[in-house]
């Protein structure tokens, strides 16, 4: 494990940079410290500009490119707050020799309640009966519950063991489809590892929780949409662009899904409103991992990545990137 000990630490996150408990605790361990006190999403040039004359970061959803850290010379640790890695380019990462700070599965506990919350409305029809309502309507839906539901939870890692342990009390046959086999998991819950295109026909619930890479971008594409049940509902808490929005769309118009609950799209926030707007969605601005408590165990775990972080290639050694 490699030990570095930041001096001058820049960290483009705004939720951490509004927490006066992670940046005490942040200062305590560390000389100096920029935040994103404005509150504003760096991309690109500002972004570069931003992160310069830092010799660590702690950023969360921001794209650090090969053509970003070759101008960051004295930036040597990236400590990622939050779990996802697709926006890092870890080849650029690597060939920078910067090191990385990460912690997998740490906001786990608040995607998977949202992601069972967001089962549950969508099932009982809630998305249709507000808009009823907002527009002067008052009729009842009749909606589904999800005890005794088939479940298909597509990735079944941190959050998608997370959401198996919620729905216990719910009595659900749960399928599950990942690449990695989680045989002990499965058999101590009673899951059943199934191929892609089986867990589609068979779930009356579909759940993503995938990380965003080559394998996984266009996953859920029009054939495979294709293959859910009339009357099923669709979860995406992971990543946009694991999902053919636009498949999507059509599937929704042509009320061959009850629903869909989306808290990250391919684009965030998107031009394209129809998603957001169709009657049938639920769509939230990625708050998965935003409750307090996430926020609170994201910013510990980054803060103590900057001081554990090791190489890429050590990172790969261990097996422990997606």
């Amino acid at each position: 494990m490699t030990h570095r000990v930041p001096n001058r630490v820049v960290v483009t996150s705004r939720s951490f940079s509004q927490s006066s408990e992670l940046v005490a605790a942040l200062r305590s361990r560390v000389p100096h410290v920029t935040l994103n006190e404005a509150g504003r999403v760096l991309r690109g040039e500002e972004l570069c500009e931003f992160l310069g004359g830092h010799d660590a970061a702690i950023v969360a959803l921001e794209p650090l490119t090969d053509a970003i850290l070759q101008r960051l010379p004295e930036l040597r640790v990236v400590s990622k707050y939050g779990v996802g890695l697709d926006s890092l380019d870890l080849e650029a990462v690597e060939a920078a020799d910067v090191c990385l700070g990460w912690t997998p599965g740490v906001n786990r506990h608040s995607v998977a309640e949202l992601s069972v919350a967001a089962m549950i409305v969508l099932l009982h029809r809630v998305p249709e009966a507000v808009n009823d309502v907002r527009s002067g309507q008052w009729r009842q839906w009749r909606g589904r519950e999800l005890r005794g539901a088939t479940v298909g939870i597509i990735g079944c890692g941190n959050v998608g063991q997370e959401v198996v342990k919620i729905l216990a009390p719910f009595g659900c046959r749960v399928l599950a489809h990942d690449i990695h086999n989680y045989a002990d998991f499965y058999w101590q819950h009673g899951i059943e590892s199934v191929e892609l295109g089986f867990l589609m026909e068979q779930s009356d619930v579909v759940t993503v929780h995938l990380p965003r890479d080559a394998t996984t971008v266009g996953l859920l594409d029009e054939s495979m949409l294709g293959r859910m049940r009339s009357g099923a509902v669709l979860v995406n808490m992971a990543r946009g662009g694991i999902i053919d929005e636009q498949a999507l769309l059509a599937r929704l118009d042509s009320d061959t899904l009850a629903g869909a609950a989306l808290d990250v799209l391919s684009e965030e926030p998107p031009q394209d409103r129809r998603l957001i707007e169709h009657v049938r969605t639920l769509v939230t601005p990625h708050i998965g991992g935003s409750t307090q408590e996430a926020v609170h165990a994201m910013g510990m775990a980054a803060i103590e990545g900057l001081f554990t972080a090791e190489t890429i290639a050590d990172w790969r050694a261990g097996g422990r990137l997606p």
